[in-house]
């Protein structure tokens, strides 16, 4: 799942070289922090989150498919 979301980041962002992603796995489930840099940040989370939503429902139908479910936090 962290690939796939820094690869979606990557894409998106000015600097990916700046793009991190930090997972935390707790029984069934994973959280992924997504960080960028400040100024990609409005870029990542797009108007009225949009961008964000996106995100969230692409890794959320590739976890259903492994059978877990996944929380991505932007920080």
């Amino acid at each position: 799942m962290e690939k796939l979301i820094k690869f979606i980041a990557e894409s998106i962002v000015d600097n990916p070289s700046e793009v991190t992603v930090n997972k935390i796995e707790k029984n069934n489930s994973l959280t992924v922090e997504l960080s960028v840099a400040d100024e990609d940040m409005g870029k990542v989370i797009g108007k009225r989150g949009r961008i964000a939503k996106a995100i969230r429902t692409v890794v959320n139908a590739a976890a259903a498919k492994e059978g877990t479910t996944v929380k991505v936090d932007i920080k």
